[in-house]
């Protein structure tokens, strides 16, 4: 265990230098943004831009991880492209000669669900929750083109693939000498959030539900209240010591209920403020954020984040 502390305690570290936006790519002779770290033994993460997906990083705006079992390779997220689910495998083998028996992706979005094409060729199986495979079927097209948009000649040779194996509240997967929990534990960030929690390590590799170094991204639809209540429920009761969120490096559970329910806590707050004093969407843009602005992303997000928190909290 000291060693896995240690381990994670210079990954923060380095990381703590490392995560804005304004960075060039740090793995430039790789399609990945960044060369995937040792988390703890036997789990490794590829840590993507804490920045929108641009061409310039190839769309490595997410975590993509994997666990080496020891029967094979679990991978979680198909990549923003086949390109990028090419690149990314060409680490795990650099790591280990065990295939790759599953992939998993953590919800509908296109990093994490659009290099499928390249696993499902190889006849890797690929895992989503069925919220995120609907997400996938209705609007699959409209997110390959606008990763095309971005990525031009690195979207070659993708197209969309939905995961072939699907489930609803949990999902066990038994592999060499651990124990692998998919689990979807309510709403949160996107349809079909899933979070990959090995217990006997107590690591879980959390997806969106947890951000931690960029703003969260409030969708249009998002349940915020819905947000708070999974994560201070059975995410926090899964009492993970280490924590891969879905964006930025990996940490602790203390780091992301911060900068995740604590972020989401205030905005909802001052909306709230807001709205018992009679102000209107216009004004609502404009209520105090600032305590969040070192957090990546926020320029891009924060006056978006601060109409779509009105337009739910109007109503309830």
């Amino acid at each position: 265990m000291k060693q896995m502390v240690s381990v994670l305690a210079l990954v923060v570290a380095s990381g703590a230098a490392m995560a804005h936006e304004d960075i060039a790519d740090m793995y430039p002779q790789s399609e990945l943004y960044s060369k995937p770290v040792q988390v703890i033994p036997g789990v490794w993460s590829a840590i993507g831009a804490t920045a929108p997906p641009t061409y310039e990083n190839s769309g490595h705006n997410n975590n993509l991880s994997f666990i080496v079992t020891g029967d094979g390779v679990v991978v979680i997220n198909g990549g923003a492209s086949a390109r990028l689910a090419a690149a990314l495998h060409e680490e795990i083998k650099a790591v280990t000669d065990q295939p790759v028996k599953l992939v998993i992706n953590e919800n509908g979005q296109g990093h994490a669900m659009l290099g499928n094409s390249y696993w499902a060729d190889l006849g890797v199986d690929i895992l989503a929750h069925e919220d995120a495979i609907a997400v996938v079927e209705e609007d699959g097209d409209f997110i390959l083109q606008g990763m095309q948009r971005y990525n031009q000649d690195k979207a070659e040779g993708t197209r969309v693939v939905n995961a072939n194996l699907s489930f609803s509240d949990k999902h066990v997967i038994e592999m060499g000498d651990v124990t692998i929990e998919a689990l979807h534990l309510g709403p949160a960030h996107d349809p079909g959030d899933t979070q990959v929690w090995i217990p006997q390590w107590g690591i879980v590799i959390a997806g969106d539900i947890a951000f931690h170094e960029r703003m969260p991204p409030i969708f249009e639809g998002t349940c915020t209240s819905c947000w708070i209540e999974t994560f201070e429920g059975p995410f926090t009761d899964l009492g993970a010591t280490f924590v891969i969120p879905g964006h930025g490096h990996p940490t602790n559970m203390e780091m992301v209920t911060i900068e995740t329910v604590g972020y989401l806590h205030d905005l909802r707050d001052k909306i709230g403020a807001h709205i018992d004093e009679g102000g209107d969407l216009a004004g609502a843009y404009y209520v105090d954020q600032a305590r969040w602005a070192y957090l990546d992303t926020f320029e891009e997000l924060a006056t978006k984040n601060a109409g779509r928190v009105y337009e739910e909290m109007e109503w309830e």
